[in-house]
């Protein structure tokens, strides 16, 4: 399994940047996990629109699906470009029924409900789902090809259910919104210290700190979440790639 870091940005996206989006892939497939704001620009830097075989959202906030529209639309016009009918499956909740009928769009896309207590099935891809502590509703994803795993904790606040829901993970990919001193409860994400408890506890192999604050220095969460977690630390960036044969 192969994990592209296409978008990394809490909120809004710095210049140049993207907001929330994960290309996985595995066996040729190629499943973009959220679809934030600038992901499309991002996303094809390292492959075409039509290669793109799935997306699942975790949740419906601004930066995790603002750039849904400008796939759809990227999608029904490269079809009619090279005439090839395609129509790509956007999986989502539907615990938003506005926000998930919005997925499907003409011939180009088609909205997929998935269920947080049922594994989904997408390619060489098993994903199961954990509701986060989120103002918005939100899963977590566990995503499998049967040879590696990678955790996805999305948005949210701090739960104690992470740790076995992440036990022995090859790769934790934590939101990270937060410095050590901050408590984000109220706000529904995490900060350093807290990721870096969740990391150690479920003995993850490698932890990859996403979800990045727009101020301080970005260091300072690395050595916050180490004084935790004892592991491999890297923070997010445009084109970070984490291969599970590394």
């Amino acid at each position: 399994m192969q994990l592209t870091v296409i978008g990394y940005w809490g909120g809004f996206p710095n210049a140049g940047e993207a907001t929330s989006g994960y290309l996985f892939e595995s066996n040729g497939f190629r499943l973009l996990i959220d679809c934030g704001s600038a992901v499309l620009s991002k996303l094809q830097e390292t492959i075409s629109i039509d290669q793109l075989d799935a997306v699942v959202l975790s949740h419906y906030h601004h930066d995790h699906v603002a750039d849904i529209g400008p796939l759809q639309y990227g999608c029904y016009v490269t079809a009619l470009i090279h005439n090839k009918k395609k129509t790509l499956p956007i999986y989502g909740h539907d615990l938003d029924q506005a926000a998930f009928q919005k997925l499907t769009y003409k011939d180009a896309t088609i909205g997929v409900v998935y269920k947080e207590k049922e594994a989904l099935s997408i390619g060489p891809f098993s994903i199961t789902f954990l509701k986060t502590t989120h103002p918005a509703p939100c899963f977590a994803m566990k995503i499998t090809d049967m040879k590696s795993t990678v955790i996805y904790t999305a948005d949210t606040s701090y739960q104690e259910n992470f740790i076995p829901f992440s036990t022995n993970a090859d790769l934790l990919i934590a939101e990270c919104s937060l410095y050590a001193h901050q408590d984000g409860t109220s706000a529904g994400h995490m900060n350093s210290r807290e990721v870096g408890h969740i990391a150690q506890e479920a003995q993850v192999k490698q932890l990859l700190l996403t979800h990045l604050p727009h101020y301080g220095d970005h260091a300072d969460l690395i050595a916050q979440a180490n004084e935790q977690y004892k592991g491999k630390i890297n923070l997010a960036s445009t084109g970070f790639v984490w291969n599970s044969e590394d």
